[in-house]
């Protein structure tokens, strides 16, 4: 385990998903049913995709470190692009996400707010730039126990933070400033792993 990949992973992750439409879902979620039981079946479906990102990731650090390197640069580079559009449009829209009180009626069973919170968070993040970006790391720095502990407790910290103070932080500070922040730190990754690359 490697403390310093596992640190980088861990911001990385978190910058990227804290203003990413994985903490409104959640959010959401945490505003009709109970809290824990979302935040459990949320885990739960990270645990599976970071596993997969790692697997994957693993899969490609096995090709030559030069084409990795500019393989990883490429979407950290894409990463940034995406995630500086997305605060732009926030901008624009200038649009608060708010959640439903939960609904009346009978309230389902903790394994069914589970499931429910599971299939919306894994069928919601495929493809997701937090996923790509765990991928991209665990191809990177070939530490593929160290990127998938930090980008899964990124994923449960963010999920958690929806859970309990979502909306607060949301009125406090705005989403599209996360957003700015989130590419910025891509960029810096895309700035350092070409760095690295030219001067081999």
């Amino acid at each position: 385990m490697d403390i310093t990949v596992l640190a980088l992973t861990f911001a990385a992750i978190f910058v990227v998903e804290l203003p990413d439409k994985t903490f409104l879902a959640t959010l959401v979620l945490a505003t009709r049913y109970r809290p824990l039981f979302v935040w459990i079946g949320v885990g739960a479906a990270f645990l599976v995709q970071c596993l997969v990102a790692v697997v994957f990731g693993h899969v490609i650090s096995l090709l030559p470190a030069d084409l990795v390197r500019s393989l990883a640069a490429g979407m950290f580079a894409i990463g940034a692009i995406v995630l500086f559009r997305s605060a732009r449009l926030a901008d624009r829209a200038d649009a608060g996400a708010t959640g439903d009180s939960e609904a009346a009626g009978v309230a389902p069973t903790a394994l069914r707010v589970i499931g429910t919170s599971f299939l919306v968070l894994f069928t919601a993040e495929w493809g997701d730039l937090s996923q790509i970006l765990t991928v991209t790391l665990a191809a990177r720095y070939e530490q593929p126990v160290s990127v998938f502990a930090g980008a899964w407790l990124a994923l449960l910290t963010v999920s958690g933070l929806a859970t309990v103070v979502g909306q607060t932080l949301l009125r406090r500070v705005r989403l599209s400033s996360l957003q700015y922040v989130g590419a910025a730190v891509c960029l810096l990754l895309a700035a350092l792993t070409a760095y690295e690359l030219v001067r081999r």
